[in-house]
C-alpha cells in the first residue's frame, strides 16, 4: 500500500532511517540529491522544505519541493546544478505522489531537470498519467567534459590553441595550490577575491563557507588558490564524488587578469581530478558562458517542467501564454 507523506521539517526526516539512508551520500553521488544540501538551503537561504515522499514498503519516490512561490517548486537555488527527483523502486510511486500533489495545489514548477538520466521524461510521464497538463521546454545548459581514460597531458592537448598558449606563456608567473580540506585562511582569500571579481554579488556567503566545510570534512573538497607576489589572486572551489569533479566556483581579481590567474588555476585543478582523482566527468554547472567552451566538450540540456491542472481557472492565463509561444515558434519556422 502506497503512504503519501510531506514533511516540512527535515530534522524529521533525518531521525527516519530508512528515508535518510536513501538520502544519505552513500547512495546519492552529487550533492544536490541529499537531505544535507536541502538543510543547508533551509538554514541559509530562507528556503521553505516541502519533501513530498511516496513510500510502499521499502520503496519510495522524494520530490523535494518549495511552496513559497504561491505554487510548489523545486527545492533548489542559483547553487544547484541540477533538480531530479530521488526514486528507489517502482516509478509508479512517483505517478502516485503526483496525483496526491493535485489536492496540495493546481500548478507544479521544476526547473533544471536533466534527461540524460531520464529524469525530465520520467517526471513527465508520471503527471502525465495522474491527470496533469505537462509543459516542457529547455530553460538552460550544462557544459561537462568526458575524460574518457585520457590523463591531463592528452587532454590539454586538445584544448585550444589559444588557451594552451596562454598556459605556457602565463603558468610560470603564478602559483597554485589545491586543498583537499577546507581552510579559512584560503576561504577568507576566496571571499576577498571575489568582491573584486567581476561576478554578481555572492547569493548565499554562510550557505557556501558550510557546504564547502562539510564537503571538506567529508573529503570531497578540492579548493584551488592561486598567487603572484605572495599575494591570492584567484580562487576556485570543486567538489569530487562519484566519478564526477563539479565546478562551483572560480574568481580572480580583475587587477590581476594580465596574469590569466584563472586560467593557469582551472588547469591545475583539472591536473589534480584527471590524474590524482581519476574522474571520469568534469561538470561546470549551468550557464552559456564563452570561457567553459575553452575546457568543456559537450552541452546537456537543463529543461523546465510546468505541470498544471488543466481544468483551473489560475492556470489559464499560464496555457495561453504556452499557446501564443508555440505559435509564434512554429510561424518562425516556416
Amino acid at each position: 500500500m502506497v503512504k503519501i507523506a510531506y514533511h516540512s521539517d527535515l530534522k524529521e526526516v533525518q531521525s527516519d532511517g530508512q528515508l535518510a539512508r536513501l538520502l544519505s551520500a552513500a547512495c546519492q553521488h552529487a550533492p544536490f540529491d541529499r537531505l544535507e544540501w536541502w538543510l543547508m538551503l533551509e538554514a541559509h537561504c530562507g528556503l521553505r522544505p516541502m519533501l513530498a515522499v511516496a513510500r510502499d514498503g521499502n520503496n519510495a519516490a522524494v520530490l523535494p519541493l518549495t511552496a513559497q512561490s504561491g505554487h510548489p517548486t523545486a527545492l533548489s537555488n542559483w547553487y544547484t546544478f541540477r533538480f531530479r527527483p530521488i526514486l528507489s523502486g517502482d516509478p509508479a510511486l512517483l505517478t502516485a505522489l503526483a496525483r496526491d500533489l493535485a489536492r496540495k495545489s493546481q500548478r507544479v514548477t521544476l526547473s533544471g531537470v536533466p534527461d540524460e538520466d531520464g529524469s525530465a521524461t520520467l517526471l513527465e510521464t508520471a503527471f502525465r498519467s495522474a491527470g496533469w497538463l505537462v509543459l516542457r521546454e529547455v530553460c538552460d545548459t550544462n557544459h561537462i567534459l568526458a575524460v574518457a581514460g585520457r590523463d591531463y597531458e592528452a587532454f590539454i592537448a586538445g584544448r585550444p590553441g589559444k588557451l594552451r598558449t596562454t598556459l605556457k606563456r602565463k603558468s610560470g608567473k603564478v602559483e597554485t595550490q589545491v586543498l583537499t580540506h577546507f581552510d579559512d585562511a584560503v576561504w577568507a582569500a576566496y571571499e576577498d577575491i571575489y568582491a573584486e571579481s567581476w561576478k554578481p554579488e555572492e547569493g548565499s556567503p554562510d550557505f557556501l563557507r558550510a557546504f564547502a566545510r562539510a564537503e571538506g570534512d567529508a573529503g570531497r573538497l578540492r579548493l584551488g588558490i592561486a598567487l603572484a607576489g605572495g599575494e591570492a589572486i584567484a580562487a576556485q572551489m570543486w567538489t569530487v564524488e562519484g566519478g564526477t569533479a563539479f565546478i562551483h566556483k572560480l574568481a580572480h581579481r580583475e587587477a590581476a587578469r594580465p596574469l590569466s590567474p584563472g586560467s593557469v588555476l582551472t588547469a591545475a585543478l583539472f591536473r589534480q581530478v584527471i590524474d590524482t582523482d581519476k574522474v571520469d566527468l568534469v561538470d561546470f554547472g549551468t550557464g552559456n558562458d564563452p570561457y567553459k567552451r575553452d575546457w568543456m566538450e559537450q552541452v546537456r540540456p537543463r529543461f523546465r517542467l510546468v505541470m498544471m491542472r488543466p481544468m483551473a481557472p489560475q492556470n489559464w492565463p499560464v496555457l495561453a501564454k504556452a499557446g501564443l509561444r508555440y505559435l509564434a515558434a512554429r510561424a518562425k519556422r516556416g
